[in-house]
């Protein structure tokens, strides 16, 4: 029996990806709903070729022209966060992949969660800023969360089986392209420099977020609310191969690693398809070619992003949400010149110094908190010109 997917952010890299499963498993996935952010050419396109029942343009401004693109077909055209919410909540989806970038995937992911899906999570940002009700949303709609992300993935796979306490988490970074870099020449590198990242292909938003081990800083928050663990058990190893995704230590000092080639094909199908395993039609890990693994504990001043997601969640309260709209602030700056790389992390830490911190924030608490510190935000990357 086919499975209904909907797909929250089907024109980037994960959707795209997604899009590729299904289209290897037919018998097993239908789409039943696609939306992007302004993306109408690629959004119509993948439409044509799925045909769902619903597709939802996210940015309003572009709703007349994915209506006439779509015209001829029995598609409804939704748009807002009013159209991803319906996009996800009908009875007939089974699955939804939560793959839109940054703070705008929290509302419809919540709204998943109410309607009781299963949830494939690559969107990082949801349990960043409100990790603990997300949690205890999943608990009380009984929604199952099932990561995507490739280093999540990797630990979830290494839990499978086990009823054992986690004594460490060890979440594995490739370091990014500035891998080894001193602080004088971070603080001269570009965003085009940034967005050439040695391993992955992925959007311009994560891409920025490595550069900088932002990246790992939420990973390691997440980490925390996917897997119950205290950060203290978590640990960040540089690993600039790629190849184990992420591992688990246990009491009796035995770790368990997950490994592949660097490639999201196949942690997006082990969400989907979770607890089965199917063949997964991409490049296979070849071991006899792998000449070295190697691990390296990461510079935090070099890189003080990562230092400051550490300090966010040993706060608590709303102190990550700021973080994560202060960091969606500077990574658009970054992207279009407008900050160098250490006004990034400047910016950042003095947004968290400077918005209202509140202790047991309610989701209406992170909305007004994510505007408050994204204006601060911005006003601070206005002075420094």
């Amino acid at each position: 029996m086919q499975k209904q997917v909907a797909i929250l952010g089907s024109t980037g890299s994960i959707g795209t990806q997604t899009l590729d499963v299904v289209r290897s498993y037919p018998q097993l996935y239908k789409v039943y709903s696609l939306s992007a952010q302004r993306n109408v050419k690629k959004l119509s396109e993948q439409a044509r070729e799925f045909l769902p029942e619903v597709v939802c343009i996210a940015d309003p401004t572009y709703y007349d022209e994915l209506c006439e693109a779509l015209r001829d077909l029995p598609i409804k055209v939704v748009c807002g966060e009013v159209g991803l919410c319906e996009g996800v909540a009908a009875d007939k989806v089974d699955v939804v992949v939560s793959s839109i970038v940054g703070f705008a995937g929290l509302i419809p992911t919540i709204e998943a969660i109410k309607k009781g899906k299963k949830i494939a999570l690559a969107n990082k940002e949801t349990l960043v800023v409100a990790g603990e009700l997300i949690t205890n949303l999943c608990k009380q709609y009984q929604s199952q969360l099932v990561p995507i992300d490739s280093e999540h993935s990797a630990i979830f796979q290494c839990l499978q089986g086990e009823n054992n306490e986690i004594k460490k988490i060890i979440l594995t970074a490739s370091g990014g392209p500035f891998r080894g870099f001193s602080k004088a020449e971070l603080a001269k590198v570009s965003s085009q420099q940034a967005l050439q990242h040695p391993n992955w292909k992925m959007g311009d938003k994560i891409t920025i977020d490595s550069a900088t081990l932002m990246n790992k800083g939420f990973e390691m928050i997440e980490a925390k609310w996917l897997f119950g663990v205290e950060v203290s058990k978590i640990e960040i190893l540089i690993h600039p191969q790629s190849i184990i995704h992420s591992a688990v230590e246990f009491a009796d000092g035995a770790i368990k690693a997950q490994l592949g080639v660097p490639d999201m094909h196949l942690p997006i199908q082990y969400a989907l398809t979770y607890p089965d395993r199917l063949p997964c039609k991409q490049e296979e890990l070849d071991l006899a070619h792998m000449a070295t693994l190697s691990f390296a504990r990461p510079d935090k001043e070099a890189f003080p992003c990562l230092q400051l997601a550490f300090e966010a969640i040993k706060k608590g309260g709303n102190m990550p949400c700021i973080l994560n709209a202060a960091n969606e602030v500077v990574n658009r700056a970054f992207i279009e010149n407008r900050c160098t790389f250490y006004q990034m992390s400047d910016a950042i830490q003095q947004t968290m110094q400077q918005t209202t911190w509140i202790e047991k924030p309610t989701l209406e608490d992170y909305l007004h908190s994510d505007k408050e510190a994204r204006n601060i935000t911005e006003n601070l990357i206005k002075s420094t010109k």
